[in-house]
């Protein structure tokens, strides 16, 4: 029984997530990463299909391999959550609503950038 309901979980986890690549409102990041939970504690074949898709190469691969995002995939991360959420702001017909995304958005800013870590960037070797 439980194993179906962390299927299932991670079946709706994974369709919302994939929704919110298409909507700003909806964070498309938590919801696969609910999915990865779930399917790796439920089904084998659904973990080895989500770590196929493109969705979980683009946006959680390099968190879930070594719980760190490197520096220019923040900044992509960034651009697009900024792009999304500004149509979002100047769309929202109420203003605590537009105070509210601003306020979202600037959490996630601070989030992505101080507390999840970035990998040490590799320094060439090559010298003039």
């Amino acid at each position: 029984m439980k194993r179906m309901l962390l299927l299932a979980i991670g079946l709706i986890s994974f369709g919302f997530g994939s929704i919110g690549v298409l909507l700003p409102v909806l964070p498309t990041t938590p919801f696969l990463l609910l999915s990865a939970y779930c399917f790796a504690r439920s089904s084998k074949r659904f973990d080895i299909w989500l770590k196929q898709t493109k969705l979980y190469q683009i946006y959680i691969a390099d968190y879930m391999e070594s719980r760190m995002i490197p520096t220019k995939r923040k900044w992509k991360i960034l651009l697009n959550i900024y792009l999304m959420m500004s149509f979002s702001i100047y769309f929202a017909p109420l203003l605590p609503v537009k105070v509210g995304l601003t306020i979202l958005t600037a959490g996630i800013t601070f989030y992505l950038f101080a507390v999840i870590p970035s990998p040490p960037e590799k320094k060439s070797s090559f010298r003039v």
